[in-house]
């Protein structure tokens, strides 16, 4: 008997009502406007229902309406908030009740644009140690500070700096009156304070705090979005870190300008190649760069830069809607003149909440393949196009297979950009 009933619960899961069952979801977030069209062809009837506010059920305006599950199921949002879509066999048996997210439509430029970045710190960053000699011995006051590569020297004195230029100076003033340097660090999140005394390099005969240090960071990636109706934009996918100690730069101040592509170092198996390009001179300032996230930099753009491929508003994908299959990509590889190319997205990461690496895209189109040899550095940014949606951006290349590499969800950069709620905030402000 209980092999019986082992063999009854298999044929039951196996099942085309249950594998239906599975495949339907429990929860669908829809922007306002964007209507949805969901099939399972399941050869039976059912009294589907919901807050009419908020959507519609196959065109529909009542709260309750009769639906052909063999039949695709037309979901029209109409106003942003949560309500319950509740589907009952034959009007009585429950089936499923799946939790329905209207959002605000949103709709954004794609860029593609190659961009030349500018940052400086919000204070001086540690990317060295050095040995000072002494009369006496070799020694690094910083070292004896506890200074770590990757610290930010937020405060000398309790005197905000991010000025390399001001750091000899502090060091002449505390070494000659025998004194140390009182220092604000920030190490991750966390904050202290420490002494850090300079000594005196008889080689160099100046006084010298023992450490390398950098306050600013240039470079060059693609534009992902502009959104004109909240002045924001988004770029790279990816954190900037600095060079040295591969820690993120926190941003103190930057800008973003007009970049032009003077030709290609092409990616090779082992060895990425790069956009070789050049900050236009007397190219206008884009924006400014507020915050360096995981996902890129973002801040205020006030116009769409030129060399659009399309400057229409596109509406933009949440991450359960990107799927395998043929999808394209906006970028430069010849001065500023944005081209489409050709990729597949042959791995779709499921994720219901910030992460990097959501996709693995890979490059299809010859033309591309041959001018750049696939993804190369100055690509990251480039922003990823599927059924008329834009769904994410290019982040990383894979070192020994060129023509692959990863790509982010557009939507953690919509958040990190400050233009779109995560799911939790959402709900909370949903009515």
């Amino acid at each position: 008997m209980g092999l019986v009933a082992v063999l009854m619960l298999c044929v039951a899961v196996c099942s085309a009502p249950i594998q239906h069952f599975a495949k339907f979801p429990n929860q669908l977030r829809l922007f306002q406007g964007q209507s949805v069209s969901l099939h399972y062809a399941m050869p039976v009837h059912a009294q589907g229902s919901l807050n009419p506010q908020v959507a519609g059920i196959n065109g529909s305006s009542d709260a309750s309406v009769r639906v052909d599950l063999s039949q695709p199921l037309s979901i029209q949002p109409k106003h942003s908030g949560v309500t319950n879509l509740k589907l009952k066999l034959f009007g009585k048996i429950p089936f499923k009740t799946v939790k329905l997210q209207v959002i605000p439509d949103l709709r954004v430029v794609p860029g593609g644009q190659t961009i030349g970045v500018k940052v400086k710190s919000a204070g001086i960053m540690v990317v060295g140690h050095h040995r000072v000699q002494t009369k006496e011995s070799s020694v690094s006051p910083g070292e004896e500070a506890k200074l770590r590569l990757g610290d930010l020297i937020v405060e000398i004195n309790g005197e905000a700096c991010n000025d390399i230029s001001k750091i000899a100076p502090y060091a002449e003033t505390a070494g000659r009156d025998g004194g140390a340097l009182q220092l604000l660090v920030q190490r991750g999140k966390e904050r202290f304070k420490t002494s850090l005394k300079p000594a005196y390099d008889e080689e160099d005969k100046a006084w010298r705090l023992g450490l390398y240090i950098r306050d600013s960071a240039a470079g060059v990636g693609t534009l992902t979005f502009y959104a004109p109706d909240q002045g924001v934009y988004g770029a790279l996918g990816h954190v900037i870190t600095d060079m040295d100690t591969q820690s993120p730069i926190v941003v103190g101040s930057g800008e973003i300008l007009q970049s032009n592509v003077n030709s290609i170092s092409k990616s090779q198996s082992g060895e990425p190649g790069e956009k070789r390009a050049n900050f236009l001179k007397g190219g206008r300032i884009l924006g400014n760069v507020e915050r360096n996230t995981p996902f890129g930099i973002f801040g205020q753009m006030k116009q769409m830069p030129e060399h659009s491929y399309n400057p229409e508003l596109m509406p933009v994908a949440f991450a359960e809607e990107v799927k395998e299959g043929p999808a394209q990509i906006l970028t430069v590889v010849e001065k500023q003149k944005v081209e489409r190319f050709d990729i597949e997205i042959v791995h779709v990461t499921k994720q219901t909440s910030p992460a990097t690496k959501g996709m693995v895209i890979k490059i299809t189109d010859p033309k591309l393949l041959e001018r750049t040899g696939g993804i190369v550095q100055g690509m990251s940014g480039s922003p990823i196009i599927q059924n008329g949606k834009l769904v994410g951006a290019v982040t990383h290349v894979f070192v020994n297979d060129p023509a692959s590499g990863y790509g982010c969800f557009i939507e953690w950069m919509l958040q990190d950009a400050g233009i779109m709620l995560n799911p939790e905030q959402a709900t909370s402000k949903a009515v």
